[in-house]
């Protein structure tokens, strides 16, 4: 079986952190763009306008494999790949930093803080950790291995080198990575704990919350309280996978919703400005591992604190 092609590099240089925008031009047995403009208009002229489209042309914002500046006239051509650089919408910055909890060669472990995107996605685009680490450690190749939600803080590991990231992305797909969170939420002296809970979790394309629903389990979390007071507990969770939000949605469904959500139980307006005194009460503690290229075992823990959770 014929292996994949390995995409080309991208002749354009990164930008604020930011990788360039790959386009593949598609099939088009129907002759329906007779150039490059063309396609590129409809394809992206809904999103920021034709009249945008055409200046980005003219401007040679478009580059070929080579680098050339691609004309809006060429002949269109199926299958060639252009790049270009996104226009960048201001972001409102977020006013924390990110810790580095260790480096090697292989990887970086940051302590992300509540607020930053893992990764470029929707309207966070520079703020966010890949981007900042890469122009903070002048490492422009640096990859995340995985993802951690925008409004949980805490452990997320980087792969410095290109050619190791498949390894380093195989330890949480084969479940060899031990991760440990911490959450802030109501107590409630009633409920049962240690306890694992197990749901089937669903989460639609386009809808902020994810739910639950019948049928078979595909998601698994442990639930320990570690100590409670003034009607709040702090609580010990370990996922043993990683549906999205599925923390949030298991500790909402314990009656349990961690403390400042702004999804679980109720989603509140979408696009509300993030309010930095008051973050999602949720921390990746802990992460533990066999690294995969040098053989060593690792354990690695946040430097974060919850802030409803003041510690002497």
């Amino acid at each position: 079986m014929r292996g994949r092609r390995k995409p080309s590099a991208a002749p354009l240089p990164q930008r604020r952190g930011v990788d360039a925008v790959r386009v593949r031009l598609p099939e088009d047995p129907a002759g329906v763009w007779a150039s490059v403009g063309e396609h590129l208009a409809a394809r992206f002229g809904g999103a920021v306008g034709v009249e945008r489209v055409a200046a980005m042309l003219d401007e040679g914002r478009f580059v070929d494999a080579d680098g050339r500046p691609v004309g809006g006239d060429e002949p269109y051509a199926a299958g060639r790949s252009l790049w270009f650089h996104r226009d960048f919408a201001p972001e409102e910055p977020v006013p924390f930093p990110v810790g580095v909890v260790h480096r090697d060669a292989h990887v970086v472990i940051a302590d992300k803080p509540h607020f930053l995107a893992t990764t470029p996605r929707g309207r966070h685009i520079t703020e966010t950790a890949v981007a900042r680490l890469r122009r903070e450690l002048e490492l422009p190749a640096l990859q995340p291995a995985h993802r951690l939600d925008r409004l949980t803080a805490g452990l997320v590991l980087f792969v410095v080198r290109p050619e190791e990231r498949g390894a380093y992305q195989r330890l949480f797909r084969d479940r060899l990575v031990r991760k440990e969170y911490e959450a802030v939420a109501p107590y409630d002296p009633e409920l049962v704990l240690p306890r694992t809970v197990r749901s089937r979790i669903v989460k639609e394309r386009g809808v902020l919350a994810a739910r639950e629903e019948p049928g078979e389990a595909n998601s698994e979390s442990r639930i320990e309280l570690l100590e409670h007071r003034g009607g709040l507990g702090r609580y010990r969770l370990s996922p043993a996978t990683g549906r999205t939000h599925q923390l949030r949605v298991h500790m909402n469904a314990l009656g349990l919703p961690i403390l400042h959500d702004p999804l679980y139980p109720m989603v509140e307006a979408e696009g509300a400005p993030d309010e930095w005194e008051r973050p999602l009460q949720l921390l990746a503690r802990a992460l533990e591992f066999t690294d995969p290229v040098s053989g060593e075992p690792h354990r690695f823990t946040s430097g974060l604190r919850l802030s409803a959770w003041p510690r002497g």
